[in-house]
């Protein structure tokens, strides 16, 4: 009897676990592919800038209602790939993870 309770308590959070993330997906993006006011959209090499700043940017729009961290005139794929990219650059990417790993297993065969 426990393990039923248990099992159906499980698959209740299991079920509102998967409504919270399906809710929490971003819709599609209205602007993309359209020109902005400058007559162009953001590209890879954009993005990428975007996600080198992002940390500084994001900052500045707690207090300025004007300055966006990711640019909605955008191309896409390229340039969401870009802006990962870049946010990946400051923030290390796991590469510090990989870096220790190596040591660790360095020193073990000495």
């Amino acid at each position: 009897m426990k393990k039923q309770i248990s099992l159906v308590l499980l698959e209740i959070t299991a079920i509102v676990l998967m409504l919270l993330v399906v809710g929490c997906a971003p819709g599609p993006n209205p602007a993309l592919n359209t020109l902005d006011a400058a007559g162009k959209t953001a590209g890879f090499w954009w993005g990428l800038w975007h996600g080198i700043i992002s940390p500084v940017t994001f900052i500045i729009s707690l207090f300025n209602k004007h300055v966006n961290i990711y640019d909605v005139y955008n191309d896409g794929n390229w340039y969401n790939f870009g802006f990962i990219l870049g946010v990946l650059i400051i923030f290390g990417g796991g590469g510090q993870g990989a870096k220790r790993k190596a040591k660790k297993s360095t020193h073990q065969n000495v």
